[in-house]
């Protein structure tokens, strides 16, 4: 194929032929997919209807909840229809609609543990002035901060993918990357390659940067602080330090397989590791922090069995 504009399909390559397993796949991704829009629809309907969960922790977590819904309704509908297809075919324009939903998912995902991240600082290390400090406009400064940033950093990705000569049709995934569309370009993509290079170099190091500095200031004050301190810190970050180990470790996976060749690692591994952080931290962080935060888990408990907040 010549030119951008006779291709408007893309064969996804990286399905295999399973026969009629796909349907027990099906049922498989369509329970998971159940399971993430129930929990997180539930502790986002707890946090705004009680009214004594309206803080500053509890407002970043249900935006992360929301965030959760966000991208894997770009990801799931897309495996079931996938999984039922014999061609394994995607439109061009769904396929950079998808591109763009996942990369902003990623990076509101990122930008949100940060801000978490700080307010668990504050919390820990300036316990007397934290109502002063994390304000409701603050909150909401910073929660529609980290969606502008993320939406609006995207589109400039979107808009170079949109112009690129495509000479192919055919890519090794699951779902669609942007930069499987760019190594399929046979037009210059020098602009792409750099402004991608640059928004990864980005996308890390500014979310990286608080998080390094709260945690390094929550060890300071532990450190030296009292066994009630220690405790306390523990408590308050342990949800956010597992939900951040996790999603870090599926994103650098995902960086490595996009960028390197991973021709050497087992097919099966490289499915399963491109849908990990996609999959798991959606299931992952509401059953973490419903669990283990105790007011989360008692609101749960009263709403589902229908009693009063």
């Amino acid at each position: 194929m010549s030119n951008s504009s006779s291709v408007s399909f893309l064969i996804l390559g990286a399905y295999l032929e399973m026969g009629s397993v796909k349907y027990l796949w099906f049922l498989v991704v369509a329970a998971v997919y159940v399971l993430i829009v129930g929990s997180n629809v539930l502790l986002i309907l707890v946090i705004c209807v009680n009214r004594t969960l309206h803080e500053p922790m509890y407002l970043f977590l249900c935006s992360l909840f929301v965030n959760e819904l966000y991208g894997s309704s770009g990801l799931f509908p897309f495996l079931l229809l996938q999984l039922l297809s014999d061609s394994h075919a995607v439109s061009l324009p769904l396929c950079l609609l998808q591109i763009y939903c996942l990369y902003t998912y990623v990076n509101v995902e990122f930008c949100s543990l940060a801000v978490m991240s700080y307010d668990r600082f504050v919390a820990v290390c300036l316990p007397l002035q934290y109502h002063t400090i994390m304000t409701g406009n603050r909150v909401l400064a910073l929660t529609l901060g980290v969606w502008l940033y993320s939406l609006l950093k995207f589109l400039v990705t979107l808009s170079l993918s949109v112009r690129l000569t495509l000479c192919g049709d055919t890519v090794d995934t699951l779902f669609c990357r942007n930069y499987q569309l760019v190594k399929l370009s046979c037009s210059d993509t020098r602009v792409n390659n750099l402004y991608g290079l640059a928004v990864l170099f980005v996308s890390v190091l500014v979310p990286l940067a608080p998080i390094v500095y709260s945690y390094a200031r929550i060890l300071r004050v532990c450190s030296s602080g009292s066994r009630q301190t220690r405790q306390k810190a523990v408590s308050t970050c342990c949800p956010h330090l597992v939900s951040l180990l996790n999603f870090s470790f599926g994103c650098l996976f995902e960086i490595l397989q996009s960028r390197f060749d991973m021709s050497h690692v087992p097919a099966a591994l490289r499915v399963v590791l491109s849908l990990y952080f996609l999959v798991i931290q959606p299931v992952l962080n509401p059953l973490l922090y419903g669990v283990q935060m105790t007011r989360l888990r008692s609101s749960c408990r009263q709403l589902l069995t229908c009693r009063g907040f």
